[in-house]
């Protein structure tokens, strides 16, 4: 059996429905039970539907939220975040503002967004939060990550665009199909160099260490363990990072995977 398994929400936890099927968390208690962490690994912030998730996984571990950038022990509150640089916060604001597109600005557990376009209110709901539009420099606490919020025919444009100093983590939801969400953290900040510091938080070499996620921002974390495993829904790029295939997350995929993590 495994030490750890870190999962991904949206595409892997959850899925068009925005819900997780309950064979998923009966699964999840087995192998809890058996002595097995789980981590919740996503780009959704800790708070709302994500912390939730995180709670009913494991209530006394650490989770990995905002692609990297969040990294919290739900049970005592401790974080080990890294903050985004002001400037570059400041330079992000400026170009939302300047483009008209949607920025988002989290801190460990609030967030602020400007915009009152259809797309950010509809993710608020995805997020399990109530919508109001506020002025992210005015957000208060330590910034850990941006996120642009576009339609998904203008990701490429925007992924070629310059963000020095940052990096970028592309994703869906198969709760907004006509949606892509870019975070932006600090460089070199991604689920792969957070899970490192889980599992040596729990005394684990990455060879005792799964991921299951289905989207190009799984890729790091995908390549930081010992056995990555992509849904049956995933993108390429996951699937060329991946050991092992299971099926789609709306039948219950992460089930097969879970299972396969208390076999090795």
């Amino acid at each position: 059996m495994l030490g750890l398994t870190c999962i991904d929400v949206d595409g892997t936890l959850v899925g068009s429905s925005n819900e997780v099927l309950p064979q998923v968390w009966t699964a999840a208690e087995r192998v809890t039970a058996a002595g097995m962490h789980l981590c919740l690994s996503t780009g959704r912030p800790a708070f709302g539907r994500a912390l939730g998730y995180a709670r009913r996984l494991d209530p006394h571990g650490w989770h990995i939220f905002q692609n990297g950038a969040s990294i919290v022990n739900v049970e005592t509150g401790e974080s080990l975040s890294e903050g985004l640089p002001r400037h570059l916060l400041e330079e992000l604001v400026a170009t939302s503002r300047r483009l008209g597109r949607i920025l988002e600005v989290y801190t460990d557990d609030d967030y602020a967004v400007e915009s009152t376009e259809r797309r950010a209110v509809d993710h608020a709901d995805l997020l399990g939060v109530p919508y109001h539009s506020r002025d992210p420099l005015a957000l208060k606490g330590q910034v850990v990550r941006a996120q642009w919020v576009i339609p998904i025919e203008d990701q490429a444009a925007l992924m070629a665009e310059p963000h020095p100093g940052l990096s970028l983590h592309p994703a869906g939801s198969p709760a907004m199909p006509d949606t892509m969400f870019v975070s932006v953290t600090r460089e070199g900040v991604s689920k792969g160099s957070a899970i490192q510091t889980v599992a040596a938080r729990y005394g684990l070499s990455s060879d005792r260490v799964m991921m299951v996620g289905d989207g190009e921002n799984d890729v790091s974390a995908m390549r930081a363990v010992g056995h990555p495993v992509a849904m049956g829904n995933a993108e390429p790029a996951a699937i060329a990072a991946s050991r092992y295939r299971v099926g789609r997350v709306d039948d219950a995929g992460l089930v097969e995977a879970l299972d396969l993590a208390m076999t090795l």
